[in-house]
């Protein structure tokens, strides 16, 4: 392929990061190995200590990962990817790789569950301070900077209640005090938002989600400048929750058709958004593409082409509404991934955030009565028939 720049995400998920071997493959070659053989003890030498190009050993080096890293580096407009066998380990190698005792991480208080289990409970046993500002405010992130703050960590679109944080406004508060900004990008993929071309600094994925499409495999990445990828490349290199080569092959084939299928997820989720914003049942509806969202006009700036494929909403029923709802559907599967061409359902206080505590909850938004559904590919009239067997 020529320069990146000159081709459009559509071809970019197809064609960016082929390799092809000498024997001239057209799809993507998986390669099912531990390690590789060398020419020559100086060979195998220059190898390992990086001096020449090659790949060593799976754990780090592997043709087909190297083919998912390109192909979403060049999506996302990055010098760079590096791949991890979950999107929870992309989030333990950057902390690993740029954090030591005594820094501090303001995140944003609307963030995955396990995103902040890992941080209050892990981060803190290695001395790594954290702090939860407004994702919706940028004068809260401002005012809860410390002199130790080394990153910054949000989500936008949020989960599971979709607050839109403003890239740009926090990236410049994140700059002005010599902090990196971190973009989860889970909920948009590239085909969606680009965070590098806001203003972040890195992009976190968990490629499980969207990229894959199908909810077949793990994985994960952390993209961005080389020489803020490079240290967590090295941290994965030693510590080992990389990417497998069969993982990378499939998310590969799951880019390909990733921005058919976002846009697909984008038209059925605002179908079933605005249904639900008529249902008796539902006290409020969650998702950036409604006009009645507080932030819909800055998801339209930074979102390109759609509000995604999340909707959450809240029965005026609280826990009890919210559970009938979730084992009356009939179509729907009750797991709590997303991003699958499958629509899912699940009930986040209970499952998602089930190990907050119930005051971390709270403050999250979580309450009882919240549902949150990944919209799929299924007919739209299917879903809401679906949906109105728990709502009437």
């Amino acid at each position: 392929m020529t320069d990146r720049n000159d081709f459009h995400p559509d071809t970019l998920a197809v064609r960016a990061g082929t390799h092809r071997t000498e024997f001239g493959e057209h799809s993507d070659a998986l390669f099912l190995t531990s390690s590789f053989v060398v020419d020559s003890a100086e060979d195998a030498a220059l190898k390992f200590g990086g001096q020449i190009p090659g790949y060593t050993y799976s754990r780090f080096t592997n043709p087909t990962v190297t083919a998912f890293e390109d192909r979403l580096a060049a999506l996302e407009v990055a010098e760079r990817a590096v791949a991890t066998a979950s999107g929870m380990s992309a989030i333990l190698g950057l902390c690993m790789a740029h954090l030591k005792s005594g820094d501090h991480i303001l995140a944003s208080a609307g963030l995955f569950g396990s995103t902040i289990q890992f941080f209050n409970n892990y981060m803190s046993k290695f001395g790594v301070e954290v702090s939860y500002a407004k994702p919706t405010d940028p004068a809260d992130w401002a005012a809860l900077v410390r002199p130790n703050t080394k990153l910054f960590f949000l989500e936008t679109p949020s989960n599971p209640l979709t607050d839109v944080s403003d890239i740009g406004a926090i990236a410049e508060i994140a700059h002005a005090h010599g902090a990196l900004l971190a973009v989860d990008n889970c909920f948009c993929s590239p085909i969606l938002q680009q965070p590098l071309a806001l203003g972040a600094d890195i992009v976190i994925h968990s490629a499980t989600k969207y990229l894959d499409g199908q909810g077949r495999v793990l994985g994960g990445a952390v993209v961005g400048k080389s020489e803020v990828v490079e240290p967590v490349y090295l941290f994965l290199r030693t510590s080992g929750p990389t990417l497998s080569a069969f993982n990378a092959w499939v998310l590969l084939k799951g880019m390909e058709t990733l921005p058919l299928r976002i846009r697909a997820h984008c038209d059925n989720a605002l179908k079933l958004a605005t249904w639900l914003e008529a249902q008796p049942a539902v006290e409020r509806v969650y998702y950036p593409g409604l006009a009645s969202h507080p932030q819909h006009a800055l998801a339209m700036r930074q979102q390109k082409g759609g509000g995604g494929g999340v909707v959450s909403f809240e029965l005026k029923g609280g826990k009890d509404a919210a559970w009938k709802v979730v084992d009356a559907v009939q179509l729907m599967s009750r797991t709590a991934n997303l991003g699958d061409v499958r629509s899912t359902i699940t009930h986040p206080a209970s499952t998602t955030h089930g190990r907050l505590t119930p005051e971390a909850r709270a403050a999250a938004g979580i309450r009882e009565g919240l549902i949150r559904i990944s919209v799929g590919l299924e007919h739209i009239d299917d879903l809401t028939a679906d949906l109105a067997l728990g709502l009437n």
